[in-house]
């Protein structure tokens, strides 16, 4: 399978992978043949990247750094747990769901299982929602990157539970934001940027009140706007002020969040998201979370169209840890743009005068 830009998508093509509703279920599932109206359907959901087949990529499969399985149970007991406290009328901090800890200490431990099976983990996103599931799918996402994290820091089985429950659930304030500022695709004025900015000590009173959450995991949804120069919000706290859980749970934050498609911009490709978080290092960022980041973060993710400096066409077909930014690419098409009678892989690793200029 081949993973293009909707705008590269063509009628008649087929879908690899399914497109999930914001609840979760199958909207276009794997095989569907894509027409004009389902590509036009699909960009007015806000969905700009799909899975396609593809003859000479069919042994091509991304793998998921969890199973579609754990993604999807994650998905479904966030999307209930936040739709439910959403549609609940206004109570004096508290979480109205019962044995959220519980819940959600044995949704990580899904998560963890899947972790350690991996021999080498670089973490890229193979799942595709509609936008308006951004939240649900913003918060698994982040848990994933955390715990990737937590195991590459070296954390013990009590520490990465603590920072994988505050990872599920930092962002449970926004569960009091208005959903007309949710869904705002202009800039927000000053007053409805602070209503917004409440969100972090919302969360913390409602997870804090909580007897099975830690006070640790409650900090994640405190701090996690914090920023390493002091620039961030609550409390403007700076570098070690800021705890190590709430510092990676923001670049996790700020990366998923750079690379999924929003409204008012278009989605950063992962290698521009990761550029961007080494120019904010220790500024916003502490530089050597950010560069252990990295490290297991799928700069280019299996099955992705790119664009050699040679005006090739490829699709990427394995990632080098060691080498993240040059992978191992499959030639489908040549400079001239003459497609190749049969495709030729070459290790970027190997070869320093090829070098990936954009995905496509």
């Amino acid at each position: 399978m081949r993973r293009i830009h909707i705008s590269m998508v063509r009628p008649g093509e087929r879908l690899a992978r399914p497109i999930m509703r914001e609840n979760g279920s199958v909207l276009l599932g794997a095989g569907v043949e894509l027409n004009e109206r389902f590509i036009e359907r699909l960009r007015g959901l806000g969905i700009d990247v799909v899975y396609v087949e593809d003859e000479w990529t069919s042994d091509i499969v991304p793998e998921a750094v969890i199973r579609d399985e754990t993604y999807q149970r994650a998905f479904d007991t966030i999307y209930k747990t936040v739709g439910s406290l959403m549609d609940t009328p206004a109570y004096r901090g508290r979480a109205s769901t019962p044995d959220l800890g519980r819940t959600f200490r044995a949704l990580f431990g899904e998560i963890i299982h899947d972790l350690l099976q991996r021999k080498d983990i670089m973490y890229s996103l193979a799942q595709i929602h509609v936008a308006d599931a951004y939240l649900f799918q913003h918060s698994v996402n982040v848990a994933v990157l955390a715990g990737i994290m937590g195991m590459a820091k070296g954390y013990n089985r009590n520490q990465i539970e603590e920072l994988g429950v505050g990872a599920l659930l930092f962002d449970i304030g926004m569960t009091k934001v208005p959903k007309e500022l949710l869904h705002k695709t202009t800039p927000l004025t000053p007053e409805e940027r602070a209503i917004v900015e409440k969100h972090t000590t919302e969360g913390f009173d409602m997870l804090r009140t909580q007897h099975d959450i830690s006070l640790l995991s409650a900090h994640c949804a405190l701090q996690h706007h914090e920023r390493y120069d002091g620039s961030g919000y609550p409390r403007g706290l700076k570098g070690n002020e800021i705890h190590e859980y709430a510092q990676i749970i923001a670049i996790a934050d700020v990366y998923d969040a750079l690379t999924s498609p929003r409204s008012y911009r278009n989605r950063y490709s992962p290698s521009e998201a990761i550029e961007y978080l080494f120019a904010a290092g220790n500024t916003l960022f502490d530089l050597e979370l950010i560069k252990l980041f990295c490290r297991h973060v799928s700069v280019y993710p299996v099955a992705t169209t790119v664009m050699l400096n040679t005006g090739q066409i490829a699709v990427v077909t394995a990632n080098n840890p060691l080498a993240v930014h040059r992978p191992v690419v499959r030639i489908l098409r040549e400079a001239d743009g003459r497609p190749v009678s049969t495709p030729y892989e070459i290790d970027l690793k190997y070869d320093m005068q090829l070098m990936i200029v954009k995905e496509l």
